[in-house]
């Protein structure tokens, strides 16, 4: 009989952080800051992160009646192959974010059926489902860069982060469609939870997706854990 490997989960650096998004999850890129990093080791080997971020929609908060120090998204699940279910590594990384950030209410993360994924993960730990956030699309310039929905305009220029910036027009992009991702949450205490139940909707199953060339795994290859400098 197999032994499962010893688990630990300890705040790691944004090195490690870095490395193990870059190598292992679809996306290759860290959400904005600020972000909570937390590591995962399988018997002392670095497999992976979560991470959790205040996320991209400024006005969440909003939608929930929190204020924004009480609301996070889990942003980030890159993790290698690894033995451990990704339910209880993703439960115990909620708990450490949780017990650091105790004025925290609520939390947010995304499936994107895009890349395959319809939010087993949270499914399997109890979280509940809000629905789509409605079709959106992704644009890819002619150098072939692939920009959000939100990092593109009709003119050119479009606000962010405060300012004004110079951004790919959508006349000179080729816009691809995508479907809504899948919207979880996880209520941290009970008149929250009393508030959330009432939107709760039946589980979604897993949807192929609309681009032909998605990952269907969050997990995109395995590799070589990084140096014990990137680890803190």
């Amino acid at each position: 009989m197999s032994v499962m490997p010893t688990l630990k989960l300890d705040w790691c650096s944004h090195a490690a952080a870095q490395y193990a998004v870059a190598h292992w999850h679809y996306s290759k890129s860290m959400p904005t800051p600020p972000v909570v990093k937390i590591g995962a080791w399988e018997d002392d080997h670095f497999i992976g992160c979560v991470i959790f971020s205040r996320g991209a929609n400024n006005n969440l908060c909003k939608c929930y009646r929190v204020a924004m120090t009480e609301i996070a998204e889990l942003t980030r699940v890159a993790l290698r192959s690894h033995e451990t279910p990704t339910s209880r590594i993703v439960r115990i990384a909620v708990r450490l974010c949780c017990r650091a950030n105790p004025g925290l209410r609520l939390l947010v993360s995304y499936a994107d059926p895009n890349h395959g994924h319809h939010g087993g993960i949270y499914q399997a730990l109890g979280w509940v489902y809000d629905g789509d956030t409605g079709t959106d699309f992704a644009a890819i310039d002619r150098a072939g860069r692939r920009w959000h929905s939100r990092q593109v305009s009709r003119t050119g220029v479009k606000r962010q982060y405060g300012s004004l910036r110079r951004v790919p027009k959508h006349a000179e992009c080729t816009l691809v469609p995508l479907l809504g991702k899948h919207r979880y949450l996880y209520p941290l205490d009970a008149a929250m939870r009393a508030q959330i139940l009432p939107r709760a909707r039946p589980y979604q199953k897993r949807a192929s997706s609309i681009l032909a060339d998605a990952s269907t795994v969050q997990v995109e290859e395995s590799g070589a854990a990084p140096t014990e400098a990137l680890i803190q």
